[in-house]
């Protein structure tokens, strides 16, 4: 009996862990069940392990265990199973089975034309990924903005997060304790991180409508960060942006294919960034309004109700790890920095850097109830989570969900309020404890930290401890 050939495409939205996890699970459980497959990434630093034409072609079936774009269209005419990378970890053998036992649907891409190079490259395709309708379809294209987006966010605010090293007031030159190289730093740094909202806007709207759609969405992005209308109008523009580039691609499309070159550089740009303006024009006010209650909302309530406040922040994080329930955490805390507003990432960091530090202390004060390798993994998650990489914890957690997660919310709430009750201040955006020098009460953040993971450590391995008499 010939094995059965799949590819695979697995991206995270930071393109850090899950991606890999996704890819390393899928290849274990094709391995058990003897079964050729290559996993295509889709990480920070780009696309590896590309798949080839010829590989797709011959492959019996594709899964794609993905929260970001990538590019499906090529995939056309082969059965394709498509879940959330999470999925892609938890459930690999389960999506392996789907293409064997041939449950899975013909992907159909509307506008696919035959040649390699239409089929890669088509600008007028308005179905992206068929990642299915609603809510799944909105997740990807927001994921996918957030995923080119954290790269500059992390970049210029750990930039400008340095620049305070000299001094709080060292970047401004009238005052005393200017410093030349702090302001390079929160010159440079600033620049980066006021990219935020037109980066997130341009790739939310480059999902939706390819190429076209990411000038577009820029400019839109944009006009809402200068409006006032910060994230929320980033997301709102991004949007709009593609689909404002999709319905050009369909009210243009009955002229002649000799013009095709006119529509990219001229028609689709001219147009969309009109309309685009228009839209932005409308609805910056309402958008400015909402956006400045939230965080006003939020602001107050880290000052009236810390412990209420940690508690959902650590819940939050806790929950799904790097998901979208932990990124709607962080994405908060990002966009409060941008205002100036460096206690409220202060309780998202540390509600992220717990988990990794709670399954890592468990493994060590409760090392016989753990196998050698996942003692090896434990000991992997003191650097993680040193590093603010939340997903370290994801494997321990998927082996009893339903115990484990409801302990590492517990424990992330815990370092979360007492962040916050301490009043600490982190102006950096991700880093972990690599950003200590430029922390407000670092010592009383790692404080926290630590009573939050030791906590956790202690209930988890008491869990193990547990289980394993349970098995005797």
């Amino acid at each position: 009996m010939t094995r059965k050939k799949i590819v695979a495409a697995t991206g995270c939205p930071t393109g850090i862990a899950h991606t890999f996890m996704a890819a390393e699970a899928l290849t274990k459980a094709a391995e058990k069940m003897d079964v050729d497959i290559k996993v295509e990434t889709h990480g920070q630093v780009g696309v590896e392990n590309e798949l080839s034409a010829e590989e797709i072609r011959e492959a019996d079936g594709v899964i794609i265990a993905a929260d970001k774009d990538v590019n499906s269209d090529r995939f056309h005419g082969k059965p394709l199973v498509n879940v959330s990378v999470s999925r892609g970890i938890k459930a690999s053998e389960e999506l392996i089975k789907q293409i064997i036992n041939e449950e899975a649907s013909i992907h159909q891409v509307r506008g696919y034309e035959a040649s390699k190079e239409k089929a890669t490259s088509n600008t007028e395709s308005s179905q992206k990924d068929n990642k299915g309708n609603g809510l799944r379809s909105i997740y990807n294209n927001l994921m996918n903005g957030v995923s080119h987006m954290l790269p500059v966010v992390v970049g210029g605010g750990v930039l400008t997060a340095l620049s305070f090293l000299f001094g709080i007031h060292s970047a401004n030159p009238d005052h005393e304790s200017y410093n030349e190289f702090a302001a390079f730093l929160n010159n440079v740094g600033g620049l980066a991180f006021s990219l935020m909202v037109p980066i997130l806007a341009a790739f939310i709207a480059e999902s939706i409508a390819k190429r076209p759609g990411m000038i577009v969405g820029f400019v839109g992005g944009l006009l809402a960060d200068q409006g006032g209308a910060g994230f929320l109008g980033g997301i709102l523009a991004g949007f709009a942006a593609g689909y404002i580039n999709i319905l050009l691609q369909y009210l243009l499309r009955r002229l002649p294919s000799s013009l095709d070159g006119l529509k990219s550089i001229f028609l689709y740009p001219v147009i969309g960034i009109f309309l685009i303006g228009g839209f932005m024009t409308l609805f910056n006010v309402p958008v400015q309004a909402l956006n400045s209650s939230m965080m006003d909302f939020l602001s107050n309530m880290q000052s009236s109700n810390p412990i209420i406040l940690g508690i959902i922040v650590g819940a939050m994080s806790g929950f799904d790890m790097g998901g979208p329930v932990n990124k709607a955490a962080y994405l908060t805390g990002t966009a409060l920095l941008s205002e100036g507003n460096f206690y409220f990432m202060a309780g998202v960091s540390a509600a992220c850097i717990t988990p990794p530090l709670l399954i890592a202390f468990g493994t060590v004060f409760f090392r016989k109830y753990f196998t050698e390798e996942e003692r090896s993994a434990g000991l992997v998650n003191f650097a993680l989570g040193s590093t603010h990489i939340t997903e370290g914890a994801i494997p321990f957690a998927a082996k009893n969900p339903l115990v484990v997660i409801p302990i590492i919310m517990f424990s992330s709430s815990i370092s979360a309020v007492l962040t916050y009750l301490f009043d600490v201040q982190v102006p950096a955006p991700h880093g972990g404890f690599l950003v200590l020098p430029v922390v407000t009460g670092a010592l009383l953040w790692v404080l926290a930290i630590l009573i939050g993971s030791l906590v956790g450590a202690f209930i988890y391995g008491m869990y193990r401890k547990n289980l394993a008499q349970k098995a005797n």
